[in-house]
């Protein structure tokens, strides 16, 4: 009670408690000194080797250190610190005020002659009152975190071991010992001179004796507390954790941190890109100006998960100006907020040019408008619909955005004479199973077709990848909720594999990918190795603390079932048609030139799809694709189309027009 109440002071009284503190301390500690030094307790008339006049200078002494000393311990800081946090740094200020006080009271006693000081007072004095400022601060620290509270020591905090005795390992176990929910118990680090040492009371273990402190101490989490190190390594620690049943943390690398101390909060999940330990490429900067840099860029889709990444990104690398088109109002205002604050931050005092347009890809006329009337020579194409169950259920709106709009898109280029326009692809577009991945073939293949043609400048150009971690579709957050709700974990087929990259990789890959090719190449990102999907979530239930519960080990936590490929889904993705890809000057880029429809044959599909469309015919629609998109193999396949059309001829519903029933 006492403690919250003092804590909730306004800070001007704290600190004027704590200056109070030491107008008593200063001359106490000086009494001290005398009382040392004569071995005696201290008074005037112990100096009987100085005069009565003498013995009264003396008394002045204590009256005049304390007009000194509060001055400079100001001067240096002391009144600023928060008692809570104290640390070595407010220690060392302490030392070198109190270092200046005695040096400016010996001053003061060397020029007035001051017959009644003994010289070793002087420095006994020094001696003392940094041990009487230091444990004010160090008691006052350790009350009023709670360390002294009876009540607070009968709390069960949980135990936690810090892989990491450096820097940043220190600072946690810190924070954490003046906290009130983790216990930090020891340290564990790789490197064998720190090994058997104690730092800051607790000692260092190799990773070999994890088991025994789990055992000992009841040890419940481990904080990776190593931001510097490569995300490699930071992988490979983790596949050593992953055995033991405790839950695994880590605080934020070194490009994370702002500047100041580690705390608490700065702990969080272990990432899924610690997890897979991919070591980023540095971009090519020339690459990453070329399309942007001082150019008027459009980013359609731009609320979307790939879309507001690429308008981030586009951002640091300063376009003379970024229109953000979009056809979801509040998707429109967060990327509009966010990027506005970035500018500012990035670029103060420049002025706004970060424009949010409210309209949909489908709208030709308005597209070029905009592109006309804001001069844009740089358009990436990020709308679509990409969620592959949803887009299963509807495919005449799939075939509205993703085909005929992004055609739309690229004919406004074409007559505002756009100079590069990049589409954004998948790995569900090569030999697709779903529709959702038909409808990106096919824009794929429209956009091959224009670029061979001679009546257009503007270069067009696809980049094709997999699953962007913390995208609008990653697995990643529903498993982490999943197992904070305690299970069951959902995985579709325990055969399936992804492959995955982070958002931001995979938004500087494509604007690199951009800048290059001549026209109609369709660039393909190293994914890297594919991902087992099972294998991801037992990982993450492991790094959870908890144990998967199966036939093995009936007394798990987490239980793990089987839900079945969703309609549209692969077990397997790919990320090339054919197997004529070329490297290119980055090494995770590569380009493919893959064979599509030619011209006349494409744009009698187009217009059937869009006939097929404003119909409402759901079959037609499906059945374009199945004729058109090479290797397009549905798992819905033409039986079900048969199907929903018989129901149909049988009087079935009007619904049957409007949305798919996949089999």
């Amino acid at each position: 009670m006492i403690v919250s109440k003092i804590l909730s002071l306004p800070r001007n009284i704290k600190r004027s408690i704590v200056l109070s503190m030491d107008l008593l301390i200063v001359p106490f500690a000086l009494w001290c000194s005398f009382s040392l030094r004569l071995g005696v307790f201290f008074a005037p008339q112990d100096l009987t080797f100085v005069s009565a006049e003498a013995r009264s200078e003396v008394l002045y002494l204590f009256l005049i250190a304390p007009v000194i000393a509060i001055p400079i311990f100001i001067k240096f800081g002391l009144y600023r610190a928060i008692i809570r946090f104290v640390g070595f740094v407010a220690m060392w200020s302490i030392i070198k005020s109190v270092s200046l006080y005695t040096a400016v009271i010996a001053v003061v006693i060397l020029l007035s002659g001051m017959p009644g000081v003994p010289r070793s007072v002087i420095i006994i004095n020094w001696l003392v009152l940094i041990l009487l400022i230091g444990c004010t601060r160090a008691v006052g620290r350790w009350w009023l975190t709670g360390s002294f509270n009876p009540a607070s020591r009968g709390i069960a905090k949980s135990k936690v071991v810090i892989y990491g005795a450096g820097h940043a390992g220190v600072q946690i176990a810190s924070a954490l010992a003046s906290g009130s929910e983790l216990q930090p118990v020891a340290y564990i680090d790789d490197n064998p001179a720190l090994q058997g040492n104690y730092i800051e009371g607790y000692r260092v273990y190799p990773l070999s004796k994890l088991g025994s402190l789990i055992e000992d101490f009841g040890v419940r989490e481990v904080i990776m507390a190593m931001p510097s190190v490569s995300r490699f390594r930071r992988s490979q620690v983790i596949a050593l954790l992953e055995p033991y049943t405790v839950h695994v943390t880590t605080v934020p690398g070194l490009h994370d941190l702002a500047s100041g101390k580690l705390k608490a909060d700065d702990i969080r999940e272990v990432g899924i890109n610690d997890l897979m330990g991919r070591v980023p490429v540095e971009p090519d900067q020339e690459l990453l100006n070329a399309n942007i840099k001082g150019k008027v860029v459009l980013v359609t889709g731009a609320g979307g998960s790939i879309g507001s990444e690429l308008c981030r990104q586009i951002i640091r690398l300063n376009p003379s100006a970024l229109v953000l088109y979009e056809r979801s109002e509040h998707d429109l205002y967060l990327i509009e907020n966010e990027t506005l604050h970035m500018q500012q931050k990035l670029y103060p005092g420049k002025p706004n040019r970060i424009t949010p347009i409210l309209a949909s890809i489908l709208d030709q006329n308005r597209m070029e408008a905009v592109c006309q009337a804001f001069g844009v020579e740089t358009i990436y194409h990020a709308a679509a619909y990409k969620h592959v169950p949803m887009v299963e259920k509807n495919p005449s709106e799939a075939v509205r955005n993703n085909v005929l709009g992004t055609y739309r898109v690229a004919l406004a280029a074409i007559n505002s004479n756009t100079e590069t326009f990049v589409l954004i692809s998948t790995d569900k577009a090569v030999r697709p199973t779903s529709t959702m991945g038909a409808t990106k073939r096919f824009a794929e293949m429209i956009l091959q077709q224009l670029a061979q043609r001679k009546k257009s400048t503007t270069r067009f150009t696809m980049v094709r990848f997999g699953n962007v971690l913390g995208s609008s579709g990653s697995v990643i957050p529903l498993f982490r909720e999943q197992i904070k709700n305690g299970g069951p974990v959902t995985v579709t087929d325990a055969r399936i594999t992804r492959y995955f990259m982070t958002i931001s990789e995979a938004a500087q890959l494509v604007i690199q990918a951009g800048a290059m090719g001549e026209g109609g190449e369709v660039f393909v990102l190293d994914m890297g190795e594919p991902v087992k999907i099972l294998d991801m979530a037992k990982r993450l239930i492991h790094l959870s603390g908890l144990e998967v519960k199966d036939d093995e080990n009936p007394e798990g936590d987490i239980e793990i079932v089987y839900s079945g490929l969703r309609p549209g889904e692969k077990l397997y993705e790919e990320l090339l048609i054919g197997e004529n890809d070329m490297p290119t000057r980055h090494p995770l880029i590569m380009a493919a030139n893959e064979e599509g429809l030619s011209w006349e044959v494409l744009n009698d599909y187009l217009v059937q799809f869009e006939q097929a469309v404003e119909s409402h015919d759901v079959e037609r629609s499906r059945a374009l694709l199945v004729e058109s998109v090479k290797g397009f193999a549905p798992q819905c396949d033409v039986a079900d189309l048969v199907q929903q059309k018989n129901r149909k001829s049988a009087g079935g519903s009007p619904i049957d027009n409007i949305i798919q029933y996949p089999g």
